[in-house]
């Protein structure tokens, strides 16, 4: 229940910035700076996987020392101080000290984050160490859960014409139950420590295991795909397909939830490898074609491919790299999520650039984009959303030919197996 709650509320929060970041940008960044708000955005936003990345970089290696336990109690009070900041900033007039405080708010919210990859990811992969890609797929099934719920708690906010800032309530009340329901129950230790596998040796692997490098490098490419598109999904695409992109991310996340239920049936009969493989396809041709999409109905099919696409991107990673170096621990898979964090804090500033840039070039220039409204401010951001869309679609390519190598390799009895 406890890694199930703590997945839910950093997929809460996940869905909390993809719902505020346009009231971000109205209400703070175009007044700093309209020719560079979506960018502004995108870098707060980003910063938010920066300090996911570097905690667990950080966290994993010293969750054994630390205690599950203290991991996530930091994790609820990241969630906790870091809304108190947005909310903080949004109440008091556009100054240096605002964009300060949303950029410290939004860093906190990222430390939660990766406290709780970090102590979560380990402890399931403990309790059932045979099972680790359906394990981590459940786990991580509570994350779409998260969006889903955040999603519907935004539109809810919208509709009603509430303060935009009742969302970052929203996302302090699971990490309120985390602090009393983390308090009162005991952890059990990570694989490593129950196999008596000494830190020294934990981290001597790094350097002895090629593959992992391998793994590590796709990782980037794997979170580029899944969460940089989410995140900026609402922001960008509700004027190109005549509705809130948050609906779209609602939707996207239920199917998650639902599919990743049934990783472990597919990963038997392809392997997790080959699960990779096919997502990596249907993520390329899903974020193409949400560049294109114009209506609800092409938005929702784009929105489908790009979803059971990126479905399984993340907890099949980390249930790869979990059975194949396991003397690695909690360290391996905290490198595997720092190299996920630190992917989206470069990818979502570029997609704001190519968005600036984009709407920019598509008015005739800075003066004569300040000029429109309407319709014609609508037609030239819908050539901007796809633009920034377009960027993303090309990288999920660079995977097919990695996973196909090894899948094959692994298929003909090859060497790629589980270190003990």
């Amino acid at each position: 229940m406890i890694g199930n709650l703590s997945i839910f509320m950093i997929g809460l929060g996940f869905a909390v910035r993809a719902t505020i970041a346009g009231d971000l940008q109205t209400d703070i960044y175009d007044l700093i700076d309209v020719s560079r708000s979506a960018a502004m955005v995108g870098e707060a936003l980003g910063l938010t996987f920066t300090g996911f990345a570097f905690t667990l970089l950080f966290g994993s290696a010293l969750v054994d020392l630390m205690g599950a336990k203290r991991m996530l109690l930091l994790s609820a009070a990241g969630y906790i101080l870091g809304s108190v900041l947005i909310l903080s900033a949004s109440l008091m007039p556009v100054s240096d000290t605002v964009t300060t405080l949303v950029l410290a708010g939004m860093l906190l919210t990222g430390l939660g984050w990766g406290a709780v990859e970090a102590a979560s990811n380990p402890m399931v992969a403990a309790v059932d160490p045979d099972n680790k890609t359906h394990r981590l797929n459940v786990l991580h099934a509570w994350w779409p859960a998260g969006i889903v719920v955040g999603g519907l708690c935004g539109v809810f906010v919208a509709k009603m014409g509430l303060p935009w800032q009742l969302n970052l309530l929203i996302l302090a009340g699971p990490a309120v139950v985390m602090v009393y329901l983390v308090s009162t129950i005991e952890f059990p230790v990570t694989e490593r420590v129950a196999a008596g596998i000494s830190y020294a040796d934990m981290f001597k692997e790094v350097g002895k295991q090629p593959l992992f490098i391998l793994f590590w490098i796709c990782m980037w490419m794997t979170a580029a795909a899944e969460l940089a598109p989410g995140q900026w999904v609402d922001l960008t695409l509700s004027r190109v397909v005549g509705m809130e992109g948050i609906i779209l991310l609602i939707y996207v996340s239920s199917l998650m939830f639902v599919m990743r239920h049934f990783a472990g049936a597919l990963a038997e009969r392809l392997s997790p490898i080959g699960v990779l493989w096919f997502s990596s396809l249907l993520a390329a041709i899903g974020l193409y074609c949400l560049s294109l999409a114009r209506s609800p109905l092409t938005g929702f099919l784009a929105a489908t491919v790009w979803a059971l696409g990126v479905c399984f991107m993340w907890p099949t990673m980390l249930a790869c790299v979990a059975d194949r170096f396991r003397r690695g621990g909690a360290l391996f898979l905290g490198l595997l999520g720092f190299a996920g964090g630190m992917s989206i804090q470069f990818v979502l500033p570029m997609m704001g650039r190519i968005f600036d840039q984009a709407k920019v070039e598509a008015a005739g220039g800075l003066a004569a984009f300040e000029r429109l409204s309407g319709p014609d401010l609508d037609a030239v951001l819908i050539q901007a959303s796809v633009a920034s869309f377009r960027s993303v679609a090309i990288i999920p390519l660079f995977l097919l030919p990695v996973f196909a190598a090894i899948w094959w390799w692994e298929r003909r009895g090859g060497r790629l197996q589980a270190v003990s």
